[in-house]
């Protein structure tokens, strides 16, 4: 019984040392390399309010264009089983925050809306100039910072997430009704429209404390667009993803392209196009993240 623990305890031992020594020196190496460096000085003055967001479960409608042969339908409703948290922006970028990006030669002008005022969302921006901004908060704080995903965004933002779907029969072959219903819906936001920004906290918090989410700023993520065919029966034929147009989150879903600052000038909006373009940062907590800081700096990863 003594010798088959030894021999247990010994076949742990070469298995763990292995991996131990294996972690110590990438470790060496990556600090070596200057990539565990910790947080630039002042950095703290950078660094902007945020909240923890729990691992949950929770559901939500996917996002995408959904079609059955040619008749567009509703996408369908997903479970997602988060195993772990986020540190999210408890507010939307201000302009002040951007505008200090600007003044650094790191982000492109977003236009006179708010600017300098630092209880003002940053609108005006397109995805471009929400990505240029997390590489530079990245490289201000060291933290890595950068958009938070479709599905990131529906964890943080709970039960405000929108539900874009009309509700119709996905069998009934009648487009008149989907079209009465798209006009209808359309119609209803419009008439709910309130364009001009307003001071961060105008739009109170959700459960979580997340403010300002569904007011009238939409929220870029990194997700890119797609179109999905469903056969007949509702089963997954093919998934065509459109990068460089790109999911916005508001009141309602907008793709938009890239490069777009005013959404009311089109981009491949689908129906009411937003009211105003801003974004909010998550920041990863994995050890590594200074790592990744680096490696975006170095042009390997977006």
């Amino acid at each position: 019984m003594r010798c088959t623990n030894r021999k247990q305890k010994l076949s742990l031992l070469r298995t763990a040392l292995p991996i131990t020594l294996i972690a110590v020196l990438s470790a060496g190496v990556l600090d070596q390399g200057g990539f565990l460096e910790p947080s630039p000085r002042g950095s703290a003055a950078y660094e902007p309010q945020t909240i923890a967001i729990p691992a949950r479960t929770y559901s939500y409608r996917s996002d995408g264009e959904f079609l059955r042969g040619t008749m567009p339908v509703d996408a369908p409703m997903k479970t997602v089983m988060a195993g772990d948290g986020l540190t999210i922006m408890k507010y939307q970028v201000t302009a002040a925050e951007y505008g200090a990006c600007v003044l650094a030669g790191a982000c492109a002008a977003n236009g006179p809306i708010g600017a300098g005022r630092s209880d003002m969302p940053a609108t005006g921006v397109s995805y471009d100039d929400a990505t240029a901004y997390a590489r530079w908060l990245s490289e201000r704080t060291g933290d890595y910072w950068a958009l938070p995903t479709d599905e990131q965004l529906a964890q943080a933002a709970g039960k405000r997430f929108p539900d874009d779907a009309l509700g119709l029969d996905p069998d009934n072959k009648n487009p008149a009704l989907r079209w009465l219903a798209d006009y209808e819906r359309e119609a209803r936001e419009r008439s709910k429209r309130d364009p001009e920004p307003r001071p961060s906290g105008s739009f109170g918090e959700n459960e979580f404390g997340l403010a300002d989410f569904g007011g009238n700023v939409w929220e870029w993520t990194s997700t890119c667009h797609r179109r999905v065919h469903l056969h007949a029966n509702g089963s997954l034929k093919a998934s065509e993803p459109i990068c460089g147009v790109y999911v916005t989150v508001g009141s309602h879903r907008s793709p938009m392209s890239a490069f777009i600052r005013d959404p009311k000038g089109g981009g491949c909006a689908v129906g009411t196009p937003p009211d105003n373009l801003g974004f909010r940062l998550v920041r990863s907590t994995r050890w590594y993240a200074p790592l990744l800081v680096k490696l975006r700096d170095a042009g390997w990863i977006s």
